[in-house]
């Protein structure tokens, strides 16, 4: 019984130990709650790697979204938060990097790969139509020839 009893207890306190607090934060309206929500879901967890502020349980997620709040309270707009938060932990930190000289071939390698792929399949298909355009036709004896073959596969086949 006693056993069962301290079992008991570690286990409640383990869950109680394990248990995460969430973030509380006063928001004045829904909208600005909501604006929130979208800039913590557009903001990657240096830690984490690929995983918004928002799911993240890091210690690192936490302080950046105090810092969003923050800076909300003070007024800031949605680029300057973002700004702030870039400069402070790299370019990494967006999920959708704008558009630079130093990100240039991070949007133009899809359309790249893409254009790419496209050629080597119209590639594929003229170097075809060549081949097969290049080959000249069967004489009359080859024909006959390989209608005679047919001919006699198919009367092994009935037999």
């Amino acid at each position: 019984m006693a056993r069962s009893l301290i079992v008991a207890l570690v286990l409640l306190f383990a869950a109680g130990a394990m248990a995460e607090v969430a973030d509380v934060y006063d928001f004045a309206d829904r909208a600005e709650e909501q604006r929130y929500q979208e800039l913590i879901s557009e903001l990657r967890c240096p830690k984490c790697q690929n995983q918004n502020i928002a799911d993240s349980n890091a210690p690192i997620a936490k302080d950046m979204r105090d810092e969003v709040y923050r800076m909300m309270q003070d007024g800031a707009s949605n680029q300057e938060i973002t700004q702030a938060l870039v400069a402070r932990f790299g370019e990494f930190v967006r999920y959708k990097p704008e558009l630079d000289s130093r990100t240039f071939l991070l949007w133009a390698t899809p359309a790249i790969a893409v254009l790419g792929g496209l050629l080597v399949v119209a590639g594929v298909v003229i170097r075809g139509r060549r081949v097969a355009a290049g080959q000249p036709a069967l004489s009359a004896e080859e024909k006959a020839r390989a209608d005679r073959m047919l001919a006699d596969g198919d009367e092994q086949r009935r037999s």
